[in-house]
């Protein structure tokens, strides 16, 4: 039986690492916008910021700076900076629980952020900087699958990572296309920088050629079963790594999260694109965030701040 504690960083060694990449990517496809001195440029930067919950517009128009605060603010709880240094934290707490690959592909990544060289890294060249990192973290969760044991402290990592990630996506889809208040995304260059910023150009244009279209996109995200970043991918991984870590107990009125995650992946198993034109991209997209919301707090009710006569023998 895996301690609480060792549980918990696990879990949020997942989430951290995951929510560094994604916020790399998202600075990268902003910057990456800005050759285009267009309104889409200014949209692509609206549309990140936006998913990361930041809604000043102003932010938006200047989007180095903006990038430069994604990944550097060592204030800000949710840039990159932070990110891999919570995720080095934890990391550095259960060192005896992963492997020398993952913990020094951690380091160097910890190291490359905290240099007294970095922003002028970064200044130098913003590209090469967000890519290394994001190469890096790849590297981590290759060595995390290649070298770890996949047991209980292997599948705490995944189910970290598989929830951040179906909830960043929920929220990029949710600014796109649910925001009932913002007119949805059309233009063809939003919606590359889009693909871009989830790591599904590639993968979308080898299943729907390079028709660019809303409906296909949302139906790629969404529910795709083999893109590893689509919602119903994301979903079932994480039942599927719930149940390998499931104790099998539950409270009397406390649904286990292994239970939860079932009943999300069920609902975007069987949904399909008829039924989310009906009902509105909205709807389901607050579904899945709030079904993710519980499915969070019942893994720390459950695995982590349970009450000790919960675990104790009779």
């Amino acid at each position: 039986m895996m301690l609480a504690r060792v549980a918990d960083s696990l879990y949020w060694m997942g989430r951290y690492v995951e929510r560094a990449e994604h916020l790399c990517r998202l600075s990268d496809v902003m910057l990456t916008a800005t050759l285009d001195r267009t309104e889409a440029a200014t949209q692509v930067a609206r549309i990140a910021m936006s998913s990361v919950g930041d809604l000043d517009e102003t932010r938006a128009a200047e989007p180095y700076e903006a990038a430069v605060g994604l990944v550097l603010d060592r204030d800000d709880p949710a840039s990159v900076f932070t990110s891999l240094a919570r995720a080095r934290e934890n990391a550095r707490q259960v060192r005896d629980q992963i492997t020398t690959e993952t913990w020094e592909r951690l380091n160097v990544l910890f190291l490359r952020m905290t240099s007294p060289d970095a922003a002028e890294a970064f200044a130098d060249g913003s590209s090469a900087f967000l890519h290394d990192t994001i190469a890096d973290l790849h590297m981590f969760k290759g060595a995390a699958d290649a070298t770890m044991a996949h047991g209980e402290g292997w599948r705490f990592l995944l189910i970290g990572v598989y929830l951040e990630r179906a909830q960043l996506i929920a929220r990029l889809l949710e600014v796109c296309f649910g925001d009932p208040k913002r007119r949805a995304v059309t233009d063809h260059f939003a919606l590359t920088s889009l693909l871009r910023m989830a790591c599904a150009l590639e993968p979308y244009l080898r299943v729907y050629t390079a028709d660019l279209q809303p409906r296909y996109i949302l139906e790629f995200l969404l529910f795709d079963d083999d893109f590893p970043r689509s919602l119903r991918f994301c979903t079932a991984q994480m039942e599927s790594h719930l149940a390998g870590v499931s104790r099998h107990f539950e409270e009397a009125g406390q649904m286990s999260p292994e239970r939860l995650a079932g009943r999300l992946k069920a609902r975007l198993q069987y949904a399909d694109m008829d039924e989310l034109a009906s009902m509105g991209a909205h709807a389901l997209l607050t579904t899945v965030a709030g079904e993710c919301a519980k499915i969070h707090d019942a893994i720390y009710n459950t695995f982590v701040a349970y009450p000790l006569e919960m675990r104790l023998p009779a």
